[in-house]
């Protein structure tokens, strides 16, 4: 049998690296390919694969979502090595709270919404060459805007200066929602996933940060919902903005 072809984009570390691992653990189907913005973070990410006793099929690949000809070249790349792309899952993110309004929307918007578009319209042809291909985008419930508008919801009042994250999440949204619309007279399955508040360098580099305080669960937790779509038991929520129990409101 053929591997899955599966990239991650933003793999070296967080949610990302947390999906790869159980992917390459749940199955030797998949081949995973950690991509990130240098390889050598892509080398230390295999290492790391590789002292937790991982032995699954993962390699890695140069990719930067804000930089075009990167992103080109990582699709060329996929075409040479596989022919063919199974799975996409755009991970990469980052949150800003830079004191100047202009430059975290700028900063938030590039990585988050530009570059998953950029990076999902290189990809697109791999992916309709697939037999049953999956494009995932990684959102955040903090994107809901039925949810930032209930008083009565957890993400009602966001953290100060967490405006560019939050629109910049809103914008994913659609920009998967026009993806699936444009791609429902073909067997790409499209979805997007909130991972959960989960241990993530997106709050910070602290251990406080990182962990939430305390609050956060592990992030193998987002990987095994990824690991559900994957294996075909969220079918019914294609199209739809997904966690772990269910799906959120737009």
């Amino acid at each position: 049998m053929s591997p899955r072809i599966v990239l991650i984009t933003g793999a070296n570390s967080g949610i990302g690296l947390a999906t790869a691992k159980v992917l390459a653990q749940a199955s030797q189907e998949f081949h995973v390919i950690i991509a990130c913005r240098s390889l050598e973070k892509g080398m230390q990410a295999l290492n790391e694969l590789k002292q937790d006793g991982i032995t699954g099929n993962v390699s890695t690949v140069q990719l930067d979502v804000t930089d075009e000809t990167s992103i080109q070249a990582a699709a060329t790349n996929v075409q040479e090595r596989f022919g063919h792309l199974d799975v996409l899952i755009n991970n990469a993110g980052v949150a800003s709270r830079h004191p100047d309004i202009k430059t975290r929307l700028q900063l938030c918007m590039d990585t988050n919404v530009i570059g998953p578009a950029v990076v999902s319209a290189a990809f697109r042809s791999l992916l309709l060459q697939s037999l049953n291909p999956y494009s995932i985008y990684v959102s955040s419930g903090v994107g809901s805007l039925a949810l930032a508008s209930d008083p009565t919801s957890k993400v009602f009042r966001g953290p100060s200066n967490g405006e560019a994250y939050r629109a910049s999440k809103s914008a994913l949204n659609m920009i998967m929602l026009q993806d699936w619309v444009e791609s429902r007279d073909t067997p790409l399955k499209v979805f997007a996933v909130c991972p959960g508040f989960v241990r993530s360098n997106l709050r910070g580099t602290s251990e406080e940060e990182r962990s939430g305080w305390g609050h956060a669960s592990d992030p193998s937790i987002s990987g095994n919902t990824i690991l559900s779509i994957l294996e075909g038991r969220r079918d019914a929520d294609i199209g739809r903005f997904i966690h772990k129990d269910g799906s959120f409101p737009w």
